[in-house]
């Protein structure tokens, strides 16, 4: 299987161990965003409003584009700041149009509560509890 890693860049710490699971299990894997350099945001944002912006909206578009090269989404979704099991306005996006172009959204962890847990569960997640081995 075809599998797209999302997640907040708070997590990119935890996301090579987790891609090399996947491909021991004989999945490929395609990094989130910018994992190369976490910091681009940054830089953008340091820019202006309107640089930021147009680069946000760039990689909302690219992320449509390798999710539709991709059989499902994974996100990564950790515990940050005092909310457990987080997903952050981009993943969630990210996830949305996986859902849109049918492809199965994986949740490492469960769904988070909040304003947004209905529409996470309309996604219908598969929820692993951190067993990559429920992929299938």
């Amino acid at each position: 299987m075809k599998i797209f890693i999302i997640c907040s860049k708070a997590f990119y710490d935890k996301v090579l161990s987790i891609k090399k699971s996947l491909e021991e299990a004989g999945h490929e894997v395609s990094l989130p965003n910018c994992f190369d350099d976490s910091e681009t945001e940054a830089r953008y944002r340091e820019l202006g409003q309107k640089e930021h912006s147009e680069w946000k909206a760039s990689m909302i578009r690219h992320s449509e584009e390798v999710i539709k090269k991709n059989d499902a989404v994974l996100v990564l979704n950790f515990d940050k700041n005092g909310q457990e099991n987080y997903i952050g306005g981009a993943t969630f996006l990210e996830m949305y149009d996986a859902f849109r172009l049918n492809r199965k959204v994986f949740l490492y962890n469960d769904v988070p509560t909040g304003m947004l847990k209905d529409e996470i569960d309309g996604f219908e997640p598969i929820v692993l509890h951190q067993d990559l081995g429920l992929i299938t």
